[in-house]
């Protein structure tokens, strides 16, 4: 790490590890959605848009911290980067649970729910990876490890479209509607990555 004359406010990876909370309850409520009824996946879908309101909250929150503090931890466009990554994933999760409620979907494709333990797992991933931000040491296994999962993100996003195109007599409104839950999920498992890709980046240039 580069020498810094004037110690950093620290106050910044306790926000970093608030907003990843939200990650994590966010893929909470995707996951609760699978196998919930008609009456639940409104609750849940309640609850997703507290969990976006306060991922908002928290962005906010080291948005201003940025424009108060007269050292930060490293370079403010970096913060401001990576706040918006882990934002942009909430609101991802939030528009795939969405889909699922608002389109009725009653019957989700089979590989649904693998592509969610996957988003689930980058969300754990990611909020266990923001408290180690204060030293950016061993960090690679995190952001290796996110990369190996969004590979096989996309991989099962190709085997779903190839399910999903490949049916017979299917209803072309029902295809429309399955293929924009597996086009949103597809976009999470790459927002997630974006964001790993993100402290790559920023553990590069303080390195």
């Amino acid at each position: 790490m580069g020498f810094r004359r004037t110690p950093s406010d620290p106050s910044f990876f306790a926000l970093f590890a608030d907003s990843a909370r939200q990650l994590v309850e966010g893929a909470g409520a995707l996951t609760a959605l699978l196998g919930a009824d008609a009456d639940e996946r409104e609750a849940i879908l309640k609850q997703m848009h507290e969990i976006e309101a306060a991922a908002d909250d928290a962005t906010r929150a080291i948005v201003r911290k940025v424009g108060g503090s007269f050292v930060t931890p490293f370079d403010r466009s970096d913060i401001h980067a990576l706040a918006v990554a882990l934002d942009q994933c909430v609101d991802l999760m939030e528009a795939a649970v969405d889909l699922i409620v608002l389109y009725r979907v009653d019957e989700l494709m089979p590989r649904v729910a693998k592509q969610v333990e996957v988003i689930q797992r980058m969300a754990e991933l990611t909020a266990d990876a923001m408290p180690r931000l204060r030293s950016l040491k061993e960090m690679d296994a995190y952001w290796v490890e996110i990369n190996r999962l969004e590979n096989r993100a996309n991989k099962q996003y190709r085997r779903m479209l190839a399910d999903l195109f490949n049916a017979k007599k299917a209803d072309p409104l029902t295809v429309m509607k399955h293929k924009d839950i597996i086009d949103a999920l597809e976009a999470t498992a790459n927002g997630f990555e974006h964001v790993a890709m993100t402290v790559e980046a920023i553990a590069v240039r303080e390195s």
